[in-house]
């Protein structure tokens, strides 16, 4: 095999509780991680000549040693010490620096590509313990689809997946820093959090009203705070129609579930209209990639 293509598909959480502050400075975490159908697309070719190539359509990207792509391939190069080079051309969808897990879903496409590409031979159980390496969202988007993950995200359980709904996905134009948003977290001191075993519950009994109605997430605490525009992006996708709306991640990316298509679309219509974000997508949740 000379050349293989890999989709990365973004994620949300739709439970999103960070439990404590461990000694060695991650956060134990519990959340619930959905795959929704927004996704890049990666193109992974050998090359007799020997390295790491890496060609995007965004500039602002690095091709080096500080891209997860980069990262990826050259620990499982070096894990079976392949001396042939890889091409790796990637199609940016998923909105940068989001909290949508797009540069882990790259790095996992990537993995997966060339466990393919090479026969490397790894299962997916394997590919994700190096995979946490590098990214504790990694092992997850390995796998995609619903998940409940726990500790520093690399404990996955699957989950049933959600009824049929309507996304709308609004990334504004700003940047928010994850490690920001953790460092001014206070964990220990938190009086709210979001029920996972209810959302689980919901999940397993199909009950779409169960879990929005159960929509958390605990970093808003600390983004929202920065950021009040994440606030009113979630107050008019309600306005428009929403059962609910949510920060995906430590954001800025707000995300808001639909029963009905047309309410989703216009509710994306009145988003750009008031220029609130620039990178807005109608999409659905998916549980295959």
């Amino acid at each position: 095999m000379q050349r293989i293509t890999q989709k990365a598909y973004a994620k949300i959480n739709i439970g999103l509780d960070v439990l404590r502050r461990r000694e060695d400075g991650y956060h134990e975490v519990r959340m619930i991680m959905q795959t929704v159908d927004i996704c890049d697309n990666l193109i992974l070719e050998r090359t007799a000549k020997s390295g790491i190539l890496i060609l995007t359509d965004k500039e602002e990207l690095p091709v080096n040693q500080d891209n997860l792509i980069y990262k990826a391939a050259d620990l499982l190069m070096k894990e079976k010490n392949i001396t042939e080079g890889v091409s790796i051309t990637l199609t940016k969808r998923i909105p940068i620096a989001a909290g949508m897990a797009g540069g882990s879903s790259d790095a996992a496409a990537t993995m997966r590509g060339l466990n393919q590409l090479f026969e490397l031979g790894y299962s997916t159980e394997e590919l994700q313990k190096l995979g946490v390496r590098l990214g504790a969202d990694i092992p997850y988007c390995i796998v995609g689809g619903t998940m409940l993950s726990e500790g520093i995200g690399e404990i996955l359980n699957p989950l049933p997946t959600p009824p049929a709904c309507h996304l709308v996905v609004a990334k504004p134009d700003i940047n928010v820093s994850t490690k920001f948003v953790y460092e001014n977290l206070h964990a220990d001191s938190l009086t709210c959090h979001p029920d996972i075993d209810g959302m689980i519950e919901a999940l397993r009994t199909g009950n779409l009203q169960g879990i929005t109605d159960r929509l958390g997430n605990v970093l808003e605490t600390v983004t929202v705070r920065e950021y009040p525009i994440l606030e009113e992006i979630k107050e008019l996708m309600r306005q428009e129609g929403a059962a609910n709306a949510l920060m995906s991640g430590s954001g800025p990316t707000v995300f808001g579930i639909y029963t009905n298509r047309e309410l989703a679309e216009q509710a994306a219509q009145a988003i750009e209209q008031k220029g609130m974000a620039k990178q807005v997508f109608v999409t659905t949740f998916r549980n295959d990639i």
